[in-house]
């Protein structure tokens, strides 16, 4: 946690009225946090967001993406336009915190903080409905399934940016062991790119102690995976930062018969979409050849169910506001201008394709105790509801001047 020094200095540059929401936003926080939906299947948390943006006097839509839901605010005459956005959907994972707001559905948690996303987006909307001191126009974006399902791509496909002309689109997301109440933040590549593959090997089933009369697909699998282990050391640049990682082998259901068929499954991820395009050309020229060596046959598939997300690129100049904004909340000191960008990735990363933005982490305070994204004894640290709710505000402020 921060020293009272930094506390101090914090409710120094957040204005009153911010932090009298800190109470609110911690309510609505804790809530979402108790109730917890996955990928287009938030409907419950829709309906609060909703509710809580409707009493706030927006304009609401829903239904962009499945469950997203989208709320304009405008002040004064001009044509300016800005899009914020947060995430609302919550983990696959068993939540083992035992305090009273923990999940209350099984198998389901805010493991990864879209509950404090949202409600520090609530907080500046309700900030802002009451104190327009802007020039255009916010949208407020509440994006469902942004863990692997891509519900960014899906309300653009669902016409978002077209029903909300935003010029430009922010993001922000709380990372853990960046000291509380600082941000993070650079312009170019700040997340990678997520794909994700499929490889099915074929040979011919036979009886284990008697290899010679079939074609191996578990060995041949095994060399396929070694070799996939040199693409990043041998093809890629050094200065090009990459993973390649195989993460599932499922073959074979007896102890004396060699399987058919052999899938492995895997992802790859870099900072750039050249180097994404090699990589993917290379996992296919490696398991083809190698493949054609054993007289197995290889089936490859990249991103099943649309799975793959590109690099999470800033761009300059709205980069340049956003660290603005920052450090008018945090000070200059609190600041990382150049952060090492996460091998994590995001599906903000489909909205900054289509439109100049900016994606911003912001402290979440140390790590101890487990306290790590999808993690299930993660847990969003609330004093931070403020922190973010003052620099989405003093961002619209800044922009729409």
């Amino acid at each position: 946690m921060m020293a009272l020094l930094d506390s101090d200095r914090l409710t120094m540059t957040i204005v009153n009225d911010i932090q009298k929401l800190h109470a609110d936003m911690r309510q609505w926080r804790q809530h979402l946090h108790q109730f917890p939906e996955t990928a287009f299947e938030e409907t419950e948390t829709a309906k609060f967001i909703a509710g809580k943006l409707t009493s706030f006097g927006l304009d609401v839509h829903q239904g962009l993406g499945g469950t997203g839901v989208v709320a304009k605010l405008s002040a004064g005459s001009s044509s300016k336009k800005i899009a914020l956005r947060a995430d609302m959907d919550a983990l696959f994972i068993e939540e083992k915190n035992t305090f009273a707001y923990r999940s209350r559905h099984d198998g389901k948690m805010h493991a990864c903080g879209h509950d404090g996303h949202s409600a520090m987006l609530l907080g500046a909307a309700k900030y802002l409905s009451e104190n327009s001191r802007f020039n255009g126009t916010v949208y407020f974006i509440f994006q469902p399934a942004e863990e692997g399902r891509a519900g960014a791509r899906q309300m653009m496909d669902d016409g978002l940016f077209e029903k909300f002309p935003a010029d430009c689109v922010f993001g922000m997301h709380n990372f853990p062991d960046i000291p509380l109440g600082h941000f993070a933040v650079k312009s170019g590549a700040m997340m990678a790119s997520f794909d994700c593959f499929e490889i099915t090997l074929t040979g011919q089933a036979t009886h284990a102690a008697m290899p010679h009369l079939g074609n191996d697909a578990i060995v041949a699998s095994a060399q396929v995976i070694n070799a996939l282990q040199t693409i990043v050391s041998r093809t890629i640049n050094p200065a090009d930062s990459a993973v390649v990682s195989i993460t599932q082998i499922h073959a074979g259901n007896t102890w004396n018969a060699i399987p058919e068929s052999v899938v492995l499954r895997g992802t790859f991820r870099c900072f750039s979409s050249e180097v994404q395009t090699t990589i993917a050309n290379k996992i296919t020229q490696l398991v083809n050849s190698m493949c054609e060596g054993f007289d197995v046959s290889a089936d490859i598939r990249f991103n099943p169910e649309n799975a793959g997300y590109p690099v999470t690129f800033n761009t300059e100049g709205e980069t340049a506001i956003a660290l603005k904004a920052a450090t008018a909340i945090a000070g200059e000191n609190c600041v990382n201008q150049q952060p090492i960008p996460s091998m994590g990735s995001e599906d903000f990363a489909f909205m900054l394709q289509e439109k100049p933005g900016c994606y911003i982490w912001i402290g979440n305070g140390s790590s101890e105790n487990s306290c790590l994204l999808h993690n299930p004894h993660y847990d969003f640290n609330d004093a931070i509801l403020p922190v973010g709710a003052a620099y989405w505000v003093k961002l619209v402020e800044m922009k729409l001047a």
